[in-house]
């Protein structure tokens, strides 16, 4: 049984589906900037990356204060109405009331979405309780820097487990020198998971608190 103090879990195609929100929100910033919408099956392939970089590789462009623009646009519809269109994934509610109730372990939320919206998607499925924090990301700063300050702070240890759906998760746990692991119900593949070295690959939910069992 691995000894898991802290369980961080990222948010977007890791706990929750942000699809639908998502690509409504950014056609809302891109036709906002004159830009033309893109079809749904090419913007989800977006879904994880800090919106920064998401809105520089589809636009092509370098200028920050357009970038700005347009991350200020997506959010001023999904602060509205695209955090509601999210939806949770099988299992993860069961999965995480069965953690938190899981001697030793602790659970925590870092996300590169920002840590209000984040905070507004856990309330709405009665899922924030089980948190004892929610770090989230802006503009500039990367998931690798979330977990640095985290761990400046000391509010996770060492013994923590980086859970998320892309390579962005893992390496951000890399460079930080902590395991991470990989779920494949979200948006990130079985080969660019593996890619980064994962300490485990969950198939279900369920996987996750398999790894306690003999721990209650």
């Amino acid at each position: 049984m691995p000894d898991y103090e802290w369980l961080l879990f990222d948010l977007d195609g890791t706990l929750s589906d942000p699809a639908e929100g998502f690509v409504n929100s950014m056609n809302h910033a891109l036709v906002s900037h004159d830009y033309p919408a893109r079809p749904a099956s090419e913007l989800t392939t977006y879904i994880g990356p800090p919106l920064e970089v998401t809105m520089g590789n589809l636009t092509g462009s370098k200028d920050s204060k357009r970038i700005r623009s347009l991350v200020d646009k997506y959010r001023e519809r999904y602060s509205e109405t695209g955090y509601a269109e999210n939806s949770l994934y099988p299992g993860i509610a069961d999965t995480l009331e069965h953690l938190s109730q899981t001697d030793g372990v602790r659970l925590g939320v870092c996300t590169s979405k920002r840590a209000d919206f984040a905070k507004r998607i856990l309330e709405r499925f009665s899922l924030l309780h089980y948190f004892e924090f929610v770090s989230g990301g802006d503009v500039g700063i990367a998931k690798w820097q979330q977990l640095q300050g985290l761990l400046a702070d000391r509010t996770i240890s060492r013994r923590s487990l980086m859970i998320g759906d892309r390579h962005f998760d893992l390496s951000a746990a890399a460079k930080n020198a902590l395991p991470s692991a990989g779920v494949l119900w979200g948006y990130g593949s079985r080969e660019e998971l593996t890619e980064h070295g994962p300490a485990h690959l969950f198939t279900r939910p369920v996987e996750i608190r398999d790894l306690f069992e003999h721990k209650q």
